[in-house]
């Protein structure tokens, strides 16, 4: 492509989206879009942002994330995170421009003993998971070019997140109990900004070719996995500078202990095996990319 692209991020100020915003800032022309002024609940205002906008990328890292209220407003999760990435997929056909879209692990029930696969069957065990799934379905029935990229356990130096939760709640008090029994792969946004922006720009590049050998849905995670328990501990292992050197204890519970209104799979590790296959992409382990996030939010505290 001779001229900068235009990119669309659509949620340019969640905790992906700010990340989005960094690592693309270099490879073209930024249009941001966010709540505030795009309602992703009424298709005729996404599709005029999208025609205004005319992008040749559409980065979607929006979504509606809260999974256990999800199970008492089904109707809005599925419209922000079904319909409004359909909406998007129509668009980006019309426009010709690639669409680049989240999805989750919970997709999956959990049940499997290995690394989930992108040819395992979904059978989502909560509503935030299926209204997921409907929006990978909605993607992939418009027919244009994507790229739908799970993940899992995002967190990273801003939005609402597990670490900044630990965080927070580590300040507040001396003892906190974790679940030890459901595994996955914390995976930060930075590593996932930085890893979309990579494999994005060897396409516009033409490095992959056509669309028809690389268009379709990929897993991407940090490599490892830990329990909610495991990651608590790490985090707090790395915390000292943060907290003075006064850390809680953090003690292993099983879910049994701690209910919610959603069910969580117990297993939601994925194979990213495809991702390095098609491009040569591998995220960094879980620890390596939490002494990142922990160290952006050492230099922000030291600013402040």
């Amino acid at each position: 492509m001779s001229r900068r692209p235009r990119i669309l991020i659509v949620g340019a100020t969640g905790q992906l989206g700010r990340e989005l915003r960094r690592s693309f800032a270099p490879v073209g022309e930024i249009v941001a879009v966010h709540r505030q002024t795009a309602d992703l609940t009424v298709p005729e205002q996404l599709r005029a942002l999208v025609r205004r906008a005319a992008p040749d990328v559409i980065l979607n890292a929006a979504a509606y994330t809260a999974v256990d209220r999800a199970e008492s407003e089904p109707e809005l999760a599925m419209a922000v995170n079904a319909q409004a990435p359909g909406t998007l997929a129509e668009e980006a056909l019309r426009a010709r421009a690639l669409l680049v879209h989240y999805s989750t692990d919970y997709v999956f029930d959990g049940s499997k003993t290995g690394p989930w696969e992108e040819t395992d069957t979904p059978n989502p065990l909560n509503v935030y998971g299926a209204s997921k799934l409907a929006g990978e379905q909605a993607i992939r029935a418009a027919g244009g070019r994507h790229l739908i990229f799970r993940t899992s356990w995002v967190y990273g130096p801003h939005g609402n997140n597990f670490l900044l939760t630990m965080l927070r709640l580590g300040r507040e008090r001396r003892e906190l109990s974790v679940v030890n029994d459901q595994f996955g792969s914390p995976t930060s946004s930075i590593e996932l900004a930085d890893a979309t922006q990579a494999i994005v720009s060897r396409i516009l590049s033409g490095q992959y070719g056509s669309a028809d050998g690389w268009s379709g849905t990929y897993h991407m995670t940090c490599s490892g996995s830990v329990s909610w328990y495991g990651f608590a501990r790490a985090i707090f292992a790395r915390a000292q500078r943060l907290f003075d050197g006064k850390v809680p204890l953090v003690k292993p519970i099983p879910s049994s202990e701690y209910p919610t209104a959603a069910l969580r799979p117990r297993n939601s590790v994925l194979s990213n095996e495809k991702l390095l296959a098609q491009f040569g992409m591998q995220l960094a382990p879980w620890e390596s990319a939490l002494d990142e996030v922990m160290q952006v939010l050492v230099m922000a505290k030291a600013r402040a």
